[in-house]
């Protein structure tokens, strides 16, 4: 019989590749040549790109951690899971910068709803192997639901991708508005954990 994982290694795990992607973004930022408020304007593009981007990995931050709260254990597959979505994370540093610095331009605008439409499925197929783990009875479960801002996002996002080559500024408006959505945490976990 395999003896259940303790998640608190996974989520440091986690916490600390988080942190990596948030540097990393920052370090993409570099500083105008000029001393002048002018010198700024050129980088607007790439600072926009940067705050939804930091956006976006703190509610993925923010949701990992509600959601664990909840967790009992992990297990191998939960391991795969979790990594999973930290590859597609670890993405966004480069579609940030390169939607940034090409004044969102179609194809990088584009790239990048590709990476936030594989990073939401990666989250619900940790969802689902969570649950598979825990049991259509848990408290998890319970907290999950139907998930139907998860899936109303992947359909959100699949949609915006192809926009972007219409006006990449559609779907950067669809991608501003998914994360609106998100940016509260789930209360669907928080009303479990309070009502334990």
């Amino acid at each position: 019989m395999l003896v259940a994982m303790h998640k608190s290694r996974l989520e440091a795990f986690s916490d600390g590749v988080l942190a990596i992607i948030i540097t990393v973004m920052l370090l993409g930022l570099r500083a105008p040549q000029g001393a002048e408020i002018s010198a700024l304007f050129p980088l607007t593009h790439i600072f926009l790109c940067y705050v939804l981007s930091f956006v976006y990995i703190g509610i993925y931050w923010n949701n990992h951690h509600h959601l664990f709260q909840i967790v009992k254990h992990v297990n191998g597959p939960i391991l795969w899971a979790n990594s999973h979505l930290l590859f597609w994370l670890s993405m966004i540093p480069f579609v940030t910068a390169w939607s940034g610095e090409n004044h969102f331009a179609e194809v990088p605008v584009a790239v990048y709803g590709v990476v936030l439409l594989l990073s939401a499925i990666a989250y619900f197929i940790l969802t689902r192997v969570l649950l598979a783990s825990h049991g259509q009875g848990s408290d998890l479960a319970k907290a999950l639901g139907t998930d139907f801002k998860g899936k109303i996002s992947v359909l959100l996002y699949a949609l915006a991708i192809p926009l972007a080559f219409v006006s990449p500024y559609i779907a950067l408006g669809i991608y501003v508005l998914v994360a609106t959505v998100w940016i509260v945490p789930d209360r669907r976990v928080e009303k479990v954990i309070y009502n334990q």
